[in-house]
């Protein structure tokens, strides 16, 4: 990693960590255990960020309560080096005085995180419960946890004088027995319902509710929702996820070294940090790391991931698959992709494999390609073959979709609508001319099939009488809202149309993903249906989702309409006998599709129980100069860890970050054909499970009118 050193000058960081909770338990008698690798983990942290980024001894402020091996309940540490509620808070206002504007500030904290009974019911109800990070001293009687409502503060404290902020969180809020010999669990496992003092020393609860109101203003855009904004000034990177675990493991079983999960591949990864590496990228290798140890933590990610690393910059997102694992052991080797029948691929797709933190989806950049095998649901396992002189591929390496599944292919048909004339002539063959960047998405329907039968188009191309490429469904009624217009005069409409024209076809093999297996055990075990509604001024992120019978009526229930700024709230019903994890795409009138639930680009997927609903609200608005459109929710549920976000695309009239790689004419094409679609004979690849029977998805349609 290249060094550092002109960017240390503008760098802080607060590290804290707990091994030691004095007393071991909280006023009601409920257990604090002690844990093993919350101090190494922040001295690793500490000597990473002196060691590669030359961060001096003055720009790092420190709090450690460190075990006692001849008194587990009392740390070593004197009480004014102790991460106590009131140091706490002491060393954020400190961090906040020393950096100026434009700094970077990194923050990590390594210790128990847990519920609290809520000092704020006026903004999370009677029976709320606030979460907290818990200081070393929250067994005494005057000790208390530190709020999520004061974290936001801090931080915004923070933001508002343009400080460029990164929080680590390592640690859980749920907790329970340890896992395995080797594994302790950040969490006390239980709602600390203690009588507390509600006097902050962050500030008064009119000005933390004040504060926390206008981080929950929310993204009013179609279909997305969400408690706290992601924001462009601070990124936060948790341990796990609200309803899953972060564990402590041995790294060294000889010295029996103990870090956290999500500390130890942090650092591994930063150590191998690339230019543009973004937390999303980042995010993604840790993920890998870690669920290779614990598969049921899944490192989570709030705020921008396009930002860079340690930086104030952005880059383009890119929509790629992670690769999971990798085995060189097999042969051929295999790699484990994020991507599955869920999103479309069959088995037999293909993709090029790229570094980590890639930018320059070619040829020459690509270092294997993998075709799928075994198709699971949600992930799948891929023969790899490596290309020559090339460096192996890693965990945390980035897949992309060489080209479109044969089920996912559009076939298109050029139609006079009169009498041909010349410059419609030349319109259609500039079309054919262009065909081969659609990479494979799309292709000219065949005037007559082997049965001597019209091939049925997906999409009608027409010129209009204004001289402009149409794109018409299959029964000739043109698609709304395609824009700009492409003239036929101009001499790059033909390549628009064709990039138009993937992007319908991406955006209808969405819309049209579903699952008819009738074993299916979850067919039937997705409910999702809208709830009501609510005008503009009746609600707003920071509420409470109300129950049903405080809605008003909408007037179709199937296929209702609401007007621009209105609020519709959906509801979502786990019938089946286990838990699923879920995700709401959003396919807006403006042709984009993003994950509108939960929201954020690292939350992929939310839990929801056996027997449990869950209520979502969407804030519901129309594109500048559409005067009405209709968007889509659809729920997808599934019983592995899903990954929509390479299936999100942008309004049709904005461009597209690549996403995919032309076979046409580059030198991958002869080693792409050359691949034997024959499973290997040495050695079968890894089993994977039926994967229809995993998944299933349900979607609801509002229209959208101006108000």
């Amino acid at each position: 990693m290249a060094d550092q050193t002109n960017q240390t000058p503008n760098f802080y960081a607060l590290l804290m960590g707990i091994d030691c909770y004095s007393p071991n338990q909280l006023p009601d008698g409920s257990p604090i255990k002690n844990l093993r690798g919350c101090v190494r983990d922040i001295n690793y942290v500490e000597a990473f960020l002196k060691e590669t980024w030359k961060i001096p001894e003055n720009h790092i402020l420190k709090l450690t309560s460190s075990a006692n091996a001849s008194n587990p309940s009392e740390p070593l540490e004197p009480p004014e080096q102790l991460p106590t509620y009131k140091n706490i808070v002491d060393k954020f206002r400190q961090l906040t005085a020393m950096a100026s504007k434009g700094d970077l500030v990194y923050i990590h904290y390594s210790g128990h995180g847990g519920y609290a009974k809520t000092s704020y019911p006026k903004i999370k109800g009677a029976n709320g419960i606030d979460e907290t990070l818990i200081p070393t001293d929250i067994g005494k009687p005057e000790g208390q946890h530190l709020r999520d409502l004061e974290l936001a503060k801090l931080l915004q404290e923070m933001v508002d004088k343009e400080l460029v902020v990164t929080l680590v969180l390592d640690s859980c809020h749920s907790g329970g027995a340890t896992r395995g010999d080797e594994s302790d669990v950040r969490g006390i496992g239980v709602v600390d319902t203690t009588p507390r003092s509600e006097a902050s020393l962050v500030a008064s609860s009119e000005e933390l509710t004040k504060t926390w109101e206008s981080l929950n203003d929310g993204d009013t855009r179609s279909f997305t929702s969400g408690r706290l904004p992601e924001s462009r000034d601070y990124v936060v990177l948790a341990a796990c996820r609200q309803t899953e675990l972060a564990h402590e493991y041995v790294i060294n079983k000889q010295t029996k070294e103990f870090h956290g999960a999500l500390t130890y591949w942090l650092i591994d990864s930063l150590r191998q940090l690339t230019p543009e590496l973004t937390y999303r990228d980042l995010q993604d290798r840790i993920i890998a790391k870690v669920n290779s140890l614990f598969p049921q933590q899944m490192p989570l990610l709030i705020g921008e991931g396009n930002r860079v690393v340690f930086s104030s910059d952005y880059t383009n997102m890119h929509y790629t698959v992670p690769v999971r694992q990798v085995n060189y052991d097999m042969n051929p080797p295999q790699i484990y992709l994020e991507a599955g029948q869920v999103t479309g691929l069959r088995k037999g797709a293909e993709f090029a494999i790229y570094k980590l933190g890639s930018r320059e989806f070619t040829p020459e950049n690509c270092l294997a390609l993998a075709i799928i095998k075994n198709l699971g649901a949600t992930e799948s396992w891929c023969e790899l073959q490596p290309l020559s002189g090339k460096e192996a591929v890693q965990q945390g390496d980035r897949a992309v979709l060489t080209s479109a599944s044969t089920n996912l292919v559009r076939k298109i048909r050029l139609l006079h609508l009169e009498e041909a004339h010349s410059e419609e002539e030349k319109a259609f063959q500039n079309i054919k001319d262009v065909l081969g960047i659609g990479k494979g998405w799309i292709k000219l329907a065949d005037d007559e099939n082997q049965d001597n039968q019209i091939d049925a188009a997906d999409y009608i191309i027409t010129v209009n009488k204004e001289g402009e490429y149409e794109i018409c469904d299959r029964t000739g009624t043109p698609f709304p809202n395609l824009r700009p217009p492409l003239k036929i005069s101009d001499s790059n409409s033909a390549t628009q149309l064709i990039k138009r024209l993937v992007h319908l076809a991406k955006y209808h093999a969405t819309e049209a993903l579903d699952n008819f297996d009738r074993s299916n055990p979850l067919m039937g075990k997705l409910v999702v249906e809208w709830m009501g509604w609510l005008e503009e001024d009746e609600h707003d992120f920071a509420d409470e989702i109300p129950s049903k019978d405080r809605l008003r009526l909408l007037d179709d229930s199937k296929n209702p309409t609401v007007k621009e700024g209105d609020w519709i709230f959906l509801r979502i019903h786990n019938n089946f006998s286990r838990d699923l994890n879920f995700a709401v795409l959003g396919l807006g009138a403006n042709w984009a599709i993003q994950q509108a639930y939960p929201p954020g680009e690292g939350n992929k997927f939310d839990t929801i129980g056996s027997g449990q609903s869950v209520p979502v609200a969407f804030q519901i608005t129309l594109p500048e100069g559409y005067e009405k459109g209709a968007d889509i929710a659809k729920v997808f549920a599934t019983v592995g860890s899903p990954n929509f976000t390479w299936l999100a695309l942008p309004p049709l009239d904005e461009p597209l970050a690549p996403k995919s790689l032309s076979r046409g004419g580059d030198p991958l094409e002869d080693f792409l054909a050359a691949i034997d679609d024959e499973s290997p004979t040495s050695r079968p690849l890894n089993s994977v499970t039926c994967p229809s029977r995993e998944w299933t998805t349900k979607q609801l349609k509002v229209n959208v009118k101006k108000a």
